[in-house]
């Protein structure tokens, strides 16, 4: 029988009631956890956010999401031992229905002054076409 292969996004906010750092800790064990029984597709950090209303007490928490693909029952055991984890405050995995990819990179803007330059030779290119 053939492996289902899906594409998978997780979300996790990690406490900070021990600081930044055991958040961290706890950030690489859960990252470490899919790497290691899925294809990582792409890890983003937010960071240190502040909540809309508290949660347990706290008013931040480090959130993290990772972009993931893998057999249909590794995202359920994940799940669970988020939900386990005290350090971890919330946690959601959804299937997503799109091939995932990792995102690009932002580029840096283009200047100005070279795209002048390149616009300037087609424009004599084309001045001297009309003549």
């Amino acid at each position: 029988m053939e492996k289902v292969i899906n594409s998978y996004e997780g979300m996790f906010i990690v406490s900070l009631a021990n600081g930044e750092e055991a958040a961290k800790v706890t950030v690489n064990k859960f990252t470490g956890l899919i790497a290691s029984n899925a294809e990582v597709v792409q890890i983003d950090e937010w960071g240190k956010r502040r909540f809309a209303y508290p949660i347990e007490d706290m008013n931040e928490g480090y959130y993290t999401v990772v972009t993931f693909k893998s057999e249909s029952a590794f995202p359920a055991e994940l799940q669970r031992l988020m939900n386990i984890d005290e350090s971890v405050l919330r946690a959601m995995v959804i299937r997503l229905e799109y091939e995932a990819v990792a995102k690009p990179a932002v580029e840096a803007p283009v200047a100005e002054e070279a795209v002048a330059e390149e616009v300037a030779p087609a424009a004599e290119e084309a001045a001297a076409d009309a003549e």
